[in-house]
């Protein structure tokens, strides 16, 4: 009877594993195995604690032409700053 169950555990045992590979499979199939280290290193989300009127921190901006750089804190002289977020790929 022991042995029953424990043959019965590991088939259990080994029929989730085998699910969870044909997941993952399905996974790297569908958005490509270059995108698995993006996904496993980008898409960690956390609540954040930054509110509406918060300060910016002090960031150095780089210029368009990648020459000059500015603390986004200082003031451009009249000039406008534009910040663009996202991705170009």
């Amino acid at each position: 009877m022991l042995l029953h169950s424990l043959h019965l555990m590991l088939k259990t045992i080994l029929l989730v594993v085998a699910l969870i590979l044909i997941v993952v499979a399905f996974e790297v199939y569908k958005i490509g195995p270059r995108n698995i280290i993006g996904r496993l290193r980008y898409s960690r989300k956390r609540e954040g604690d930054l509110k509406v009127g918060d300060r910016a921190s002090n960031a150095l901006l780089v210029s368009l032409d990648g020459r000059s750089r500015q603390p986004l804190l200082q003031p451009t002289n009249g000039k406008l700053t534009v910040l663009v977020f996202g991705s170009f790929t």
